[in-house]
């Protein structure tokens, strides 16, 4: 970030973080989808749709949660997010989601790949299909990357090793183990290696698998090599930044998302657990929640000083909801019937809530949204057709979506 775009993010923030405008909110002229790259912001455990983004004031199922005005006239959110009710005109909430599945392990995978979980075949993740539909902006670093990602939700699959994501554990400690001390010696051993295995590669190497293991080393080596590697360096950033998007992993995981894409790395998932609240929700949850509050409120307002938001779309997705009724524990259980997501840039038409719950927060009463419809959504966002058919190496036929369609509503 250059110092005048600098000076007015942080005006800006410093500005519209201390009140909730009460303007009617104007709505834009049809937009088209303008998406380039992906945030992709994952709550693993299930979030609470009625203590985040569809409160149901008064019902005797919200419990001790709150809602609060936005800068939307009829938008309320819950009260743990007060930063993110400031930028809610940039935001579509889609409270109508709804899954085939309660259990965590199958649910993840699903929001992830589009599938349920079969033996016989490992199905490719968002990041994976991204960059097979599209391929890499920026040739020296990885297409896709996990952050705080365990390793069972991210991967190719079916699809040729190039398109893995990269897995980074904790964000603070950047890419390790990426700096040789001496790369002339390391390129002489990689000639060396490359004569000795000349007879073998000249009769295996169409063999995907003998592929994938070269590729991995050119991949590596060429991102030792590059001047990209310090995008991984948070340490490059100006301290101020960090601390508006909180110290805390996840929130420098949504800076590094940031550098990231601002590199052209076409797919940046940040994870962020513990949502998994059996017990003391109204504890557990108003402390996530200021966590994400910070981190994403920053990143919609940085991405907009640096004229980034429309070629980046934000999302926010968790597996499931919990449920409306509140259990002996002062928690919440396993909700697949009605939860939460949300969307941000990239051409999506902020200031909306898609899909409406009951009364209580319940049952689905308008537009229910699958899985399926919310990945079609995102391929729809970066201009990918979502139900194109792509073969795996066996010849059977799989779509990025599976047959989801399009949240048209988003983007008119």
């Amino acid at each position: 970030m250059n110092d005048l775009n600098r000076k007015e993010f942080m005006s800006v923030a410093a500005k519209t973080f201390l009140g909730v405008s009460a303007a009617p909110f104007l709505a834009d002229a049809q937009k088209l989808p303008t998406a380039r790259n992906v945030i992709y912001l994952y709550m693993n455990g299930g979030m609470t749709h009625l203590d985040t983004f569809d409160p149901k004031p008064g019902a005797e199922t919200q419990g001790e949660t709150k809602a609060i005005r936005t800068n939307v006239d009829d938008i309320i959110i819950s009260e743990n997010f007060p930063k993110l009710a400031h930028v809610m005109d940039k935001v579509a909430l889609i409270r109508s989601m709804n899954s085939t599945t309660g259990a965590h392990g199958q649910g993840q995978y699903l929001f992830h790949t589009s599938y349920k979980p079969r033996n016989t075949i490992k199905h490719p993740f968002l990041g994976a299909w991204v960059t097979k539909m599209q391929g890499k902006y920026n040739k020296k670093l990885p297409g896709s990357v996990g952050i705080s990602t365990p390793s069972n939700l991210a991967g190719a699959g079916y699809l040729k090793s190039i398109h893995q994501p990269l897995v980074i554990g904790d964000p603070n400690q950047g890419l390790r183990n990426s700096k040789h001390p001496d790369l002339a010696k390391l390129n002489k051993r990689l000639n060396l290696l490359s004569q000795a295995e000349e007879n073998f590669l000249t009769r295996y190497n169409h063999l995907n698998s003998v592929k994938a293991y070269t590729e991995m080393y050119d991949d590596a080596v060429s991102l030792m090599s590059s001047s990209d590697l310090k995008v991984f360096d948070l340490n490059q950033e100006d301290s101020q930044i960090r601390d508006m998007y909180g110290r805390d992993r996840f929130g420098q995981g949504v800076l590094l998302a940031r550098r990231l894409v601002d590199r052209n790395v076409r797919f940046v998932e940040v994870q962020y657990g513990g949502w998994d609240t059996h017990v003391n929700n109204f504890i557990s949850v108003p402390e996530k929640c200021a966590v994400v509050d910070q981190a994403l409120s920053t990143l919609i307002r940085d991405l907009e000083s640096r004229g980034k938001l429309d070629e980046t779309l934000i999302v926010l997705a968790t597996e499931f909801g919990r449920t409306p009724r509140i259990n002996q524990n002062a928690g919440r259980d396993h909700y697949p019937k009605a939860f939460s997501c949300l969307m941000a840039g990239g051409g999506i038409n902020g200031g909306i809530a898609y899909g409406k719950t009951d009364d209580k927060g319940e049952n689905i009463i308008e537009n229910r949204t699958s899985i399926q419809d919310f990945n079609a959504t995102i391929a729809h966002a970066l201009g990918i057709d979502g139900n194109e058919v792509i073969h795996s190496p066996s010849g059977r036929p799989f779509k990025m979506s599976n047959g989801g369609e399009v949240i048209k509503d988003l983007f008119i």
